[in-house]
């Protein structure tokens, strides 16, 4: 199964941008032999509004592709429950899973219909640059546990 990332607007140089790429990297590294074919972030532009960056968003989602939104008001799982959902996904032989982390503005009301699986990463509303850290450090953190390495500690 492979994995993307479709964020609206770039991350620059930067501290989180580092450990973001590092956490995908580990988890293309821990997950090439669980599955996971492939880790890539998508970045589409930010601006014109809700409707236009949610066609940019829409845009970029493969053909045939899982869908969870990044929203505050999604269900919160475990580490380990977010483990065992995506090793079901991936075993139930879905080619591709997206993650979508919107704008600052949220999500179209099209995109929200189109796409209504939602992940929230914990009550608290926090900067698009931390939810690519947070979302890729529990990929890393996924794909370990389903390894049986020793990462996961609790």
């Amino acid at each position: 199964m492979h994995v993307s990332l479709i964020c609206v607007g770039k991350l620059k140089r930067g501290p989180e941008k580092d450990l973001s790429d590092d956490y995908a990297e580990r988890f293309r590294k821990t997950g090439a032999g669980l599955g996971f074919r492939s880790c890539t972030l998508i970045e589409v532009t930010s601006g014109g509004g809700l409707e236009a960056e949610g066609e940019r968003l829409a845009a970029k989602v493969p053909e045939g592709a899982g869908v969870i939104r990044l929203d505050e008001f999604g269900p919160q799982l475990t580490s380990k429950a977010f483990a065992k959902d995506l090793a079901k996904k991936r075993d139930a032989g879905l080619p591709h899973l997206c993650f979508m982390i919107g704008g600052a503005e949220g999500y179209s009301d099209a995109i929200r219909e189109a796409y209504p699986e939602t992940l929230a990463l914990g009550p608290q509303t926090w900067p698009h640059r931390l939810v690519r850290v947070m979302l890729t450090e529990q990929l890393y953190r996924a794909a370990s546990l389903l390894a049986g390495t020793p990462y996961h500690k609790a």
